[in-house]
């Protein structure tokens, strides 16, 4: 008996140990910011403070100043950078750091249309999180699914989406395979009758999701035989 239990106790160790180091993946991954190189997502200093507290003085970062670059540290970067006319991939670099000094406001032109300009800031988003491995039931940065991917990215804008594909699949606007616009969740029939998997249409007939086959999440082309087979349909979220 004594043997037996000794055994239970060191598999109990070994699950709280790998629990510990699952949950530590996060942290484990961020690093310092330095002036020395781009800030993105993932780091946390003096350089991330200094990053936000001048998106605070233009407006675009409302939250308290805490030197961790977040996802709303990102959303902030994404849209001062297509307001600023820069490459929106939410890293900033010299010519970010460059506008931060010398940004005098957005013109019309970059503020574009609505429908538009959120796409841009949900593509570019999403694109932050390519590797991410995928993780069943996962709706965070340390891990996602295909439906969890999703529900993450849409609610850092602000959008509350079922947590599930097959409900991500009853709200929004239907839209035709030949109406595609980027930002709209396009949906297949895998696994299960029904929508069983959902990704982010991004253009060019190429969607980015949290694919299980691959084990994290991609870029795909809609036209892969084994997508495009199990093509379900489309609905548009934003507006």
């Amino acid at each position: 008996m004594g043997g037996k239990k000794l055994k239970l106790r060191n598999l109990a160790v070994a699950v709280v140990a790998a629990v510990m180091m699952f949950l530590a993946i996060p942290y484990a991954s961020a690093q310092p910011a330095s002036p020395d190189m781009p800030v993105k997502r993932g780091m946390y200093g003096d350089e991330v403070s200094k990053l936000q507290n001048k998106l605070k003085e233009y407006g675009y970062y409302k939250d308290p100043v805490d030197g961790r670059f977040g996802a709303n540290t990102l959303s902030a970067v994404v849209q001062f950078q297509m307001d600023a006319g820069l490459t929106a991939d939410g890293i900033v670099g010299l010519s970010t750091w460059e506008s931060l000094k010398n940004f005098r406001g957005a013109s019309s032109i970059s503020r574009g249309r609505g429908n538009s300009r959120k796409a841009q800031i949900l593509l570019s988003m999403a694109r932050q999180y390519v590797g991410v491995p995928y993780v069943w039931a996962g709706r965070s940065p340390s891990g996602f699914d295909c439906s969890g991917f999703i529900y993450y990215v849409f609610d850092q804008l602000g959008y509350g989406l079922p947590r599930m594909a097959d409900g991500q699949f009853e709200v929004g606007i239907p839209v035709s395979r030949n109406s595609l616009e980027p930002g709209d969740l396009v949906f297949f029939e895998t696994y299960e009758p029904g929508p069983s998997h959902v990704g982010i249409y991004i253009g060019n007939d190429q969607f980015i999701h949290a694919s299980s086959g691959a084990g994290h999440v991609t870029v795909t082309p809609l036209n892969k035989t084994y997508y495009r087979d199990r093509y379900l349909g489309a609905r548009r979220i934003l507006k």
